[in-house]
């Protein structure tokens, strides 16, 4: 097996857990690949062993950090690599286990007792070009100046599904439902199943509620605010501004996410985790 180390780069005791995992692994005499930019925050690993997360061909990739992380990972990586992601951040919702269990979780992973976890993305068009990296979570059209709102329709399927006026709009997976969809008063959808949520930021009319549509659904959103740019964000991670007319279609990606898991229970985490959120 050939694993990648990758470790939230602005913290140290997530820096130096990543060198006691890929010490532990080399030494046990697997091939262990390390991110530039851990690299380059914690310049220990040897020089030979250093990769681009783009470069990245591996078996696994262990990531010590949040979920921040975790999406940039998903972002720049061009395989569907597995992660096991350790929580070194504030939630961690996409994290299987806690640092004191990193090496317990790696020993079960070496020794194949572990499922994988599948999470849809979805892709993003501008002008009916993709550009933009998948999202893990959502999708986010936002107003370009602040405190000034956004007129939008938005389709489903090619037919009207509303006109708002709002800070902007949420297009969530299942997996992102936890984070910005949630904090615009989306509902958390079970990650095991295949929905997208649409939830209107800030809207003015009490009428625009969240929405959950089939994840293989067209969704196009249009600005009707023509003289005023948009953001484009992606999981938080990627941000873009658009020119008003921009034509902005949301599909589900041919491409998922795939995590190490060791127990099929969803909701004792995520419960423990929302209520820390709040």
């Amino acid at each position: 097996m050939r694993f990648g180390v990758v470790a939230r780069r602005d913290k140290e005791a997530a820096l130096k857990l990543a060198y006691r995992v890929y010490d532990f692994l080399k030494v046990s005499g697997y091939e262990v690949i390390v991110d530039e930019e851990t690299h380059q925050h914690f310049p220990h690993f040897r020089e030979g062993d250093v990769l681009p997360l783009e470069d990245f061909d591996v078996d696994f990739i262990i990531v010590i950090g949040g979920d921040g992380t975790i999406l940039r990972v998903e972002h720049r990586t061009k395989k569907e690599i597995p992660i096991l992601g350790i929580n070194m951040g504030t939630l961690g919702f996409l994290t299987e286990v806690e640092p004191h269990e990193a090496f317990f979780a790696i020993s079960k992973l070496i020794e194949g007792e572990y499922y994988i976890d599948e999470r849809i993305k979805l892709r993003t068009y501008l002008k009916g070009e993709n550009r933009v990296p998948d999202a893990l979570n959502e999708v986010a059209v936002l107003t370009g100046v602040p405190g000034k709102i956004i007129h939008l329709k938005y389709y489903v399927d090619g037919g009207l599904a509303d006109e708002i006026r709002s800070d902007g709009l949420i297009v969530s997976t299942p997996t992102g439902s936890t984070g910005y969809a949630m904090s615009a008063g989306g509902p958390f959808v079970d990650p095991r199943l295949e929905a997208v949520v649409i939830a209107p930021l800030a809207p003015i009319a009490l009428s625009s509620r969240p929405i959950i549509v089939p994840a293989f659904s067209t969704i196009d959103i249009r600005n009707l605010s023509l003289t005023r740019e948009i953001i484009l964000a992606v999981d938080g991670q990627f941000y873009t501004y658009l020119s008003p007319d921009t034509e902005i279609t949301v599909k589900l990606s041919p491409r998922k996410a795939r995590f190490v898991r060791f127990t099929n229970d969803v909701y004792p985490k995520y419960t423990l985790r929302l209520k820390n959120r709040f």
